[in-house]
């Protein structure tokens, strides 16, 4: 078919813009209040060593759940923080009661409202199937631009994603009331609220509790995705393990999320009947709680203004939070940067863990609103060309010199394909070439496109990389990536020149770890994407008896810590 392409991906651009610009303050307050919310919840969970919040999680699912499962509570978080997993476990704690919050609070009405109105409810189910269909990744990219990059998206995309349970359960349980108890509430007078509040609500609250249930498993499953944003946390362990494929390490964060998932659990399905009730009653034990909390919340929040520090309103640091907007945790400049902390001595600055997508819409928002920004930053890269920006001087070398980017390809590929196996090794271009496809690419033009039409640009490079080689019979080759601009300008440019010489290709995004660990297991042929001898040293070394280098493919890139340049610093020593 003919038919131009609808622009809908250009319109719900155009939309999100406006909306940032429009409704600007109000992301602001909402951010400001939900990130105070989260400083209360884990300065609260946080109040004294960790066997204090451990007892009482303890006591607490012994009383809703019987003594086993207490026993449980107080093993699997004992080795929790065993491991070193309590902080992240606190942040993640405090994620998912927060999204669970907010929740109850706007799911709750929602569903009383549907269950009320036949209109509302007609508008509101498509929606909640779009939400519930709609993969959750999706959610976080209208967040990054709405409230920036750290927890607030996370914690939205995970309220988003979380909330249809309780909407729907809340509905259901109204409904499901039976129709002789509502006509003898209406045969007594009750009003409308009398109907709502004493007959509907009680009768339908094991329904709303399962449905709450529900929404707080699913925010516990948001954790890990949130990570991509920079959310703190098991999530962001996870994700780290991943991307430097370490086992251990996965294995002991994802078992810490398990036993938080089945905490949340049990108390939230025991907490309308709980186990000892009749020991102790309800009423008293949850009031207990309750005041518990308030009080720690409200001491904690009164010592934490007392002991604010008094620094330099107007420095820097201040003005951008005394963070830095990094990427993937598993990438070599992020490792770099933390030296770089440590070499000057920024003791007061946090490194955020999130993903180059996320960074890179941080700082559109920043350059857009004129504010000040620092983010770990590489050239080439197409941002360089787009926005004003600069690095700052590094005194101390912490981030080393000017990189290569080599070609490494797998054991055993030149005599099985050594036609492809020798246009790898002569594929060399320059930091402008691969601008040029980065800025196509960034500008919407689809990455292969992009690719072909640089090839048609300068058939001299190309040939000279093709040079001598013998043309493929439809053997496949599998390159491997990670969604970096540069890797995949790279990667796709090489990947059509495959192609044209009779290869079929196949290209994979992955995390660094893996992308070296395919290539050296041979689950992956090839990749154009080594940075060393400093960003992937780590993997490198881990694998550099399993894998073949083939040497650079572009030389010149650079790391450091990037500002834009209307922000009044020019060196790394100026944030201190």
């Amino acid at each position: 078919m003919n038919i131009p392409k609808i622009p809908l991906g250009e319109w719900v651009d155009s939309f999100v813009a406006w909306l940032t610009i429009a409704l600007g303050g109000l992301f602001t307050f909402i951010t400001n209040v939900i990130d105070g919310l989260l400083d209360i919840i884990v300065n609260v969970l946080s109040v004294g060593p960790p066997v204090v919040l451990i007892l009482i999680l303890t006591l607490l699912v012994t009383y809703t759940s019987r003594w086993p499962l207490g026993v449980f509570t107080l093993i699997s978080l004992l080795l929790i923080d065993n491991l070193g997993y309590w902080d992240s476990s606190i942040q993640t704690l405090a994620i998912v009661l927060l999204s669970g919050l907010l929740t109850i609070v706007i799911g709750v009405p929602l569903g009383i409202w549907c269950s009320q109105r036949k209109t509302v409810q007609s508008i509101v189910t498509p929606i909640l199937d779009f939400m519930q269909t709609m993969p959750a990744f999706v959610y976080l990219i209208p967040s990054i631009l709405f409230f920036g990059i750290g927890v607030v998206p996370g914690i939205i995309a995970s309220f988003i994603f979380a909330i249809a349970p309780t909407i729907r359960m809340t509905n259901l349980g109204i409904q499901k009331v039976p129709n002789d108890l509502i006509e003898a509430a209406n045969a007594f007078g009750s009003s409308t609220s009398q109907r709502l509040f004493k007959v509907q609500l009680p009768l339908a609250t094991p329904t709303i509790m399962a449905g709450i249930n529900q929404s707080i498993m699913l925010a516990l499953s948001m954790v890990v995705t949130a990570s991509l944003v920079g959310a703190p946390g098991l999530g962001a362990d996870v994700y780290r393990a991943v991307s430097q494929i370490d086992v251990g390490q996965g294995f002991e964060a994802g078992l810490s999320i398990v036993f938080i998932a089945i905490v949340l659990d049990r108390i939230t399905q025991n907490l309308r009947n709980p186990a000892y009730r009749h020991a102790v009653k309800p009423k008293i034990a949850f009031s207990i709680l309750a005041l518990l909390i308030v009080v720690t919340a409200i001491v904690v929040t009164i010592f934490e203004g007392k002991g604010a520090v008094n620094g330099d309103a107007n420095g820097i640091g201040a003005q951008v939070d005394y963070e830095i907007v990094g990427i993937e945790p598993g990438a070599g400049l992020m490792e770099l940067t933390n030296t770089a902390l440590k070499d000057y001595e920024l003791d007061d600055w946090t490194l955020l863990e999130g993903s180059s997508a996320a960074m890179v819409a941080q700082l559109q928002k920043a350059i857009t609103n004129q504010e000040p920004i620092i983010i770990t930053g590489w050239s080439p890269h197409w941002m360089f060309s787009s926005f004003d920006l600069k690095y700052l001087d590094d005194p101390k070398g912490s981030f080393g010199g000017a990189e290569d980017i080599h070609t490494v390809v797998r054991k055993g590929l030149e005599q099985d394909a050594p036609g492809a196996y020798r246009i790898l090794d002569q594929f060399s271009w320059e930091p402008s070439d691969m601008e040029v496809v980065m800025v196509d690419i960034t500008d919407g033009m689809d990455p292969s496109e992009a690719a072909e039409k640089w090839i048609n640009a300068n058939p001299d490079k190309v040939s000279e990389w093709t040079k001598g080689a013998q043309s493929g019979n439809g053997e496949r080759i599998k390159l491997v990536y990670v969604a970096w601009d540069t890797e995949i300008a790279s990667t796709n440019v090489i990947g059509k020149v495959l192609e044209q010489n009779g290869y079929k290709v196949t290209l994979s995004q992955v995390e660094v770890g893996p992308m070296f660990a395919g290539v050296a297991n041979g689950s992956a042929d090839a990749m154009v994407g080594a940075w060393l001898p400093t960003t992937h040293a780590e993997y490198y070394n881990t694998y550099k008896n399993d894998i073949v280098d083939l040497g650079r493919n572009l030389h010149g890139t650079k790391n450091g810590l990037v500002v834009p340049e209307y922000v009044d610093i020019d060196s790394v020593e100026d944030l201190k």
